[in-house]
């Protein structure tokens, strides 16, 4: 039997290309990359991905983190973006080379993907196919069976891996012809086109943007809470704030003891500082404007301090405290506890 590693969004487009070829009774394994800003539920939690592998139909997936690679093709895309700070081109050039690296590890034999001719302006016009068929190395291995009839035909169509007389030749961005497979395939549940990537949605998009502009420091930790909060960013700091107590929570659980957080005195939100050495009196300044109980105690004469967050606050088993009986501490003495070389070095407001 043949094998084939198909590069899996969850979307519907991927999960039919699968589907058409493991009809033909070729052996489809779903290749899963995930990042901050994509398929991040699984890093947590892979067996929901293995689940959802299970529920389509396919006996195993494989998941791997991109983050690294893709960080690096964000900070200078060769293609350029997208609509916003998406490098859809180099990003599916660096998934395609790392799924063919994984073709002889899993005994596989070519690669599918879900792509349609026309469906996206930048990456699934003809030409953009073409780049990514050849700067990845996939060439001839790689079948896209949704628009393959007005593709030139690949090795595991010549080869009669693939009887090419059951593939299709979509085009354009109407997805009629992919619901009404769907059906065949009874395929109920899968996201909206264009909802994976976080960088596709205009507030995270333009941050994004405005992150790399200002040569912030981006690695996996910043990466993920990029996605995060209100952003305050300046050619001096980057200040994040969480925006409920759901935010504020995943904020703790992310930064506690890898950067400085900071809350107040009176129901706060989390500041954590990713950048620079910002002065205190603004760190409070920005958590007491989004505090109202803050506001009310400072206009009737009271007093509001700093202070760290409390695991009892703001960990993932969340107990009621009193916030008055945490001690203050200040930014430096908290820079004190992580090594200069951990903290990340490096600006804008959004």
């Amino acid at each position: 039997m043949k094998k084939a590693l198909l590069l899996f969004s969850g979307g519907l487009d991927s999960i039919l290309a699968g589907k058409i070829i493991q009809e033909q009774g070729i052996e489809v394994i779903p290749v899963t990359y995930i990042t901050p800003f994509f398929n991040w539920k699984y890093s947590e939690q892979p067996e929901l991905f293995h689940q959802r592998c299970q529920s389509l139909g396919f006996e195993k997936g494989i998941l791997v983190n991109l983050t690294e690679d893709f960080l690096q093709i964000l900070h200078k895309p060769r293609y350029g973006f997208g609509c916003l700070a998406n490098p859809c081109i180099a990003c599916k050039i660096l998934m395609l080379s790392k799924t063919k690296q994984l073709l002889k590890e899993h005994n596989a034999d070519f690669i599918v993907t879900g792509e349609v001719v026309g469906q996206r302006p930048k990456s699934q016009n003809k030409r953009a196919m073409e780049i990514i068929r050849k700067e990845s190395g996939v060439e001839d291995i790689l079948v896209r069976p949704l628009s393959a009839k007005i593709l030139p035909p690949t090795v595991p169509e010549k080869l009669a891996w693939v009887d090419r007389n059951k593939l299709f030749g979509f085009q354009g961005r109407s997805r009629k012809l992919q619901f009404f497979l769907a059906r065949k395939y009874e395929i109920k549940e899968f996201p909206t086109p264009a909802g994976g990537c976080l960088l596709t949605q205009p507030e995270i998009g333009t941050r994004m943007l405005t992150i790399l502009k200002g040569n912030k420091p981006l690695n996996e930790l910043t990466a993920k809470l990029a996605v995060l909060g209100r952003h305050f960013i300046d050619a001096n700091y980057w200040i994040l704030l969480g925006r409920n107590d759901v935010e504020n929570r995943k904020i703790f659980k992310i930064a506690n003891g890898k950067l400085p957080l900071f809350t107040l005195t009176e129901p706060a939100p989390v500041a954590v500082i990713l950048d620079g050495n910002p002065d205190e009196n603004l760190i409070k300044e920005l958590l007491v404007r989004f505090s109202k109980k803050a506001k009310i105690k400072i206009e009737s004469g009271g007093r509001v301090d700093l202070i760290p967050p409390d695991e009892k606050e703001f960990g993932d088993n969340k107990e009621m405290m009193n916030p008055k009986s945490a001690t203050s501490i200040s930014l430096s003495a908290q820079y004190k506890q992580f090594e200069k070389g951990n903290v990340p070095q490096a600006s804008y407001t959004t």
